[in-house]
């Protein structure tokens, strides 16, 4: 089919082999390439239109943006003719990023007003489209496309652009490597106003950018700035984690803070982030996307540090040997029974400190991940009374087999920071779990469901993993020496930094994984096991 992209049209369909509207008379062939197929999508400033190019081998799909300034005065198709230059020379500058769609070529019809952007056409599913179908993220899957999209927020910042319309359905999971694509830089659409308008400060001004609830106020207000971007990320976790859209939450009268924790079940330290990610207030806020990405790495290793300082000097645990180095730019070495600086004792024991909501746990009930009433932490509890934390320190009780999947069954997915190590959860249905800085040391999972679990910064040395799944798991800092991972599928589980020295992965699916050949290298492999590339053969 041949698809008409004049407005005006009353039957823009066509057949295949004509190239002019069977309709209206207009030209089908777009710069005497772009074949327009179908539409993709319709706002208020425009559409967007799956094409093909005829002028290549293979014909590829390409996307076009049409930009329909509804003003026909002269001076705003001027100030439209301005911005979609600067908006074309935008997405030149920051399309060689591999996730964000290439700008191919723009142009303008004059006789129509109209303006166009071709795009590389990214094959997927957005993650709105995917969440609907799959329903919602664990946190160890938010995690991961934290860790994947941050990035390339900094990127875009960087070139000193705002995107201003983060949200799940500007997000495409590409079907080629299953990367996130960001799309959808609308800064041209969007800038101008829809009211025919003689002034030009006001068609430029006069119209808030971005999608209500994933926007943040200032941006609503049009004064967006690099942190907006961090909202609108962070309101798109929370879609994640409970499908549900910012219309449907709650909002604080008072202070037009999202009411959300109530709908999501996540760590402590999780919740920390996310909450500072969509503080109402800018100077409150994390103000760059490293930010959030060195709170996500460096909080939970500092919130260990201060429960082992509240207690007595001691060698902190290091997953691998060269943990020290990893941490040493951004706290100094510590080593076993040297002596940690006061920076980190006190940064550690402030992180302990301001976390008094924690999450409470009924086995008898299955109430879990909700905040209730509990005792404050030993480092905020020395603070608060000036006494010794040690004599307040209470080591938790280790659990059996059994009350972790007792607990699993009636509700509760936090076992962060527990030592689980020796059980034996053979089979046990553990998905979507939160094993942050766990201890499983020789722990037998052989054919555990751990689908989404969390396992970032966990000790797993020695742990039987033998064909478990671990499909989209994230265990990035995780220790898995010597782990028997054995026919087990860790399909797209993101293993950055992981320790695999020793570790088994005959005729494990690494399809999509998030790691290097450097890491592989240090584990055992045959010509049963499935690459990221998704390839079979030894590395």
């Amino acid at each position: 089919m041949s698809y008409c992209l004049n407005p005006a049209c009353s039957h823009p369909e066509n057949p295949n082999h004509v190239d002019r509207c069977l309709a209206c008379g207009a030209n089908l062939l777009l710069r005497d390439r772009y074949r327009v197929r179908k539409p993709l999508g319709q706002g208020g400033f425009g559409a967007t239109f799956l094409a093909i190019d005829e002028s290549l081998p293979g014909e590829p799909s390409r996307v076009i943006k049409q930009l329909r300034p509804s003003a026909t005065t002269p001076q705003v198709f001027k100030m439209a003719r301005e911005l979609f230059k600067r908006e074309a020379e935008t997405l030149g500058r920051i399309g060689s990023h591999p996730q964000i769609p290439q700008l191919l070529d723009y142009f303008e019809d004059e006789a129509h007003q109209q303006f166009y952007l071709v795009q590389e056409y990214v094959l997927g599913e957005t993650l709105q489209r995917e969440v609907k179908l799959n329903g919602p993220f664990s946190e160890g899957g938010v995690k991961q496309f934290l860790s994947e999209m941050l990035p390339v927020l900094e990127y875009i910042h960087s070139q000193q652009v705002i995107h201003r319309d983060i949200k799940p359905a500007n997000l495409i999971r590409r079907h080629q490597d299953r990367k996130l694509v960001l799309i959808d830089f609308g800064a041209v659409k969007n800038q101008v106003n829809t009211a025919a308008s003689l002034s030009e400060q006001t068609a430029l001004t006069a119209y808030a950018i971005g999608t209500p609830g994933f926007a943040p106020p200032e941006q609503m207000a049009m004064r967006p700035v690099y942190a907006s971007d961090i909202y609108a990320l962070g309101v798109t976790c929370i879609y994640l984690l409970c499908a549900k859209s910012p219309k449907d939450l709650e909002y604080n009268p008072a202070t037009g803070e999202m009411l959300w924790q109530k709908y999501v079940h996540v760590s402590r330290h999780m919740e920390d982030v996310l909450s500072k990610m969509l503080e109402v207030s800018v100077r409150h806020r994390y103000q760059s996307a490293n930010d959030v990405l060195r709170a996500l790495d460096l909080e939970p290793y500092l919130d260990s540090l201060a429960q082992s300082m509240a207690t007595q000097p001691s060698t902190i645990y290091q997953p691998y040997a060269n943990k020290s180095n990893m941490v040493s730019g951004a706290l100094g070495r510590i080593s076993g029974g040297s002596q940690s600086t006061p920076s980190v004792v006190k940064a550690a024991m402030a992180i302990r400190a301001r976390r008094t909501r924690l999450e409470g746990t009924d086995y008898q009930s299955g109430i879990t991940g909700h905040r209730m009433n509990r005792p404050k932490s030993v480092a905020a509890s020395a603070i608060a009374s000036g006494g010794s934390a040690a004599k307040q320190t209470k080591i938790p009780r280790k659990l059996d087999a059994q009350e972790v999947q007792i607990g699993y069954s009636k509700g509760r997915r936090d076992f962060a920071e527990q030592n689980l190590s020796l059980l034996n959860l053979q089979k046990a249905n553990l998905s979507g779990g939160i094993f942050h800085q766990a201890k499983l040391n020789k722990t037998n999972l052989t054919g555990a469901n751990l689908y989404e679990a969390d396992f970032g910064r966990a000790s797993l040395n020695y742990a039987i993993l033998r064909e478990a799944n671990l499909v989209r798991a994230y265990l990035s800092y995780a220790d898995l020496e010597g782990a028997d991972l054995r026919g087990a599928d860790l399909s797209y589980a993101y293993l950055s930094n992981a320790n695999l020295r020793g570790a088994n992965l005959c005729g494990a699916n690494l399809t999509g994984a998030k790691l290097t050949e450097e890491q592989l290298a240090l584990a055992k492999t045959n010509w049963m096991t499935v690459r990221p590339s998704g390839k079979r053969g030894l590395w």
